[in-house]
């Protein structure tokens, strides 16, 4: 198991990580979310010896690794920009970290001729796990972009590491190939059991191929938890902006149980002070997406309570702008609060849309 404990770490002489811990157990996939500069790339390069905590330990199975230099962490790198050796083809890039493996072994178990009957053997089962079968001798600049990341993925594979780790490894490619590849590495992580830290700024990405995701903000660790978890608990509204979990928007409480809003005020149970600022997550509500109406906005009227203890209002938009989003549309309404429905209202309509609205710390 890999464990993180309370590593902190500075730029230029201010913050970037304060107090960071966390573990990875045997065939988990965590991924570390954030926006660009929260320090995600950083922990990675920490993890693999490249860079050092200025506080804190970072431990494999208990053992302190600050002492272990990068080629002896037997670590997998997947970088955003591939990393091949342009001068190797397909095969001795995938072989390179094999060789260079077994010459710090330096085994004598083997001769020359089962070693290399050995390599070629897993070169090939890896060629064919990331679906490059028959491309041993192809030069990897002839290749497209996702065929050298898998290129990449087959390499950073081939010495059976102890941890994969992921910095933006699908940042370069277009939506489709992102998707194809995601899904293959998710598959290849599920049947290989290899532990992985998985870093991007994509919630999508992280959605799909988690067992588990660790949100940064400022440095901080704000949320740990399962994919499902998240989206039904974002708990605070840098975590539900980050992942566009429905709309966070400002309130204040003028009564007990009562927070008014641009939208009108609305009866929750947030154990706030009279006074007090916060911040509320509407999210649609699973039932119809909106219906017409006329006339001037009402105040949002309460239907009940959801499952999870969310209250359940009908509140009134005003329609602003219209998006088409593939089998649906995206409608923007007053103070910017964003709706999906599958027909197309006008703008100027006033529609009235069903809302679960919760309170964020």
């Amino acid at each position: 198991m890999l464990e993180l404990r309370n590593v902190v770490k500075s730029y230029e002489g201010k913050p970037l990580l304060t107090d960071i811990s966390f573990t990875v157990a045997e065939g988990e996939t965590i991924c570390l979310l954030g926006a660009s500069g929260s320090g995600k790339s950083t922990i990675l390069r920490m993890i693999a010896g490249l860079d050092f905590p200025e506080r804190g330990a970072i431990l494999l199975n208990d053992l302190d690794l600050a002492g272990t230099p990068p080629h002896l962490r037997d670590f997998g790198l997947v970088f955003q920009d591939y990393g091949l050796f342009p001068h190797l083809n397909v095969f001795d890039n995938v072989a390179f970290g094999l060789r260079m493996k077994n010459m710090e072994s330096r085994s004598l178990l083997l001769d020359k001729r089962q070693q290399a009957a050995a390599l070629h053997k897993r070169v090939a089962e890896l060629l064919e796990q990331v679906n490059l079968k028959g491309f041993d001798s192809r030069k990897v600049t002839d290749l497209s972009g996702g065929e050298q990341q898998r290129v990449a993925l087959a390499r950073a594979l081939a010495p059976s590491p102890r941890l994969l780790m992921f910095d933006e490894p699908l940042g370069a490619l277009d939506r489709s190939l992102k998707e194809d590849l995601l899904n293959e590495i998710r598959d290849i992580l599920h049947k290989t059991k290899i532990p992985a830290i998985y870093v991007t700024h994509d919630q999508e990405e992280a959605f799909t191929i988690a067992d588990r995701i660790l949100v940064l903000h400022d440095g901080v660790i704000i949320h740990d938890a399962t994919p499902q978890e998240i989206w039904r608990e974002p708990k605070s509204a840098a975590v539900a902006k980050l992942l566009g979990i429905g709309n966070v928007i400002d309130g204040e409480v003028v009564a007990e149980n009562k927070i008014k809003t641009a939208f009108g005020t609305f009866t929750l149970n947030c154990v706030k002070n009279i006074g007090e600022k916060i911040q509320l997550l509407i999210q649609q509500s699973p039932s119809p997406s909106g219906r017409g109406a006329r006339g001037e906005g009402k105040p949002p009227s309460p239907l009940g309570e959801g499952r999870g203890g969310e209250v359940i209002n009908e509140i009134q938009l005003t329609v602003e702008d219209v998006l088409f989003k593939q089998d649906q549309f995206q409608i923007k309404g007053r103070g910017g609060l964003v709706i999906h429905m599958k027909n197309a209202p006008r703008i100027g309509d006033v529609i009235t849309v069903q809302v679960q609205v919760k309170c964020l710390s």
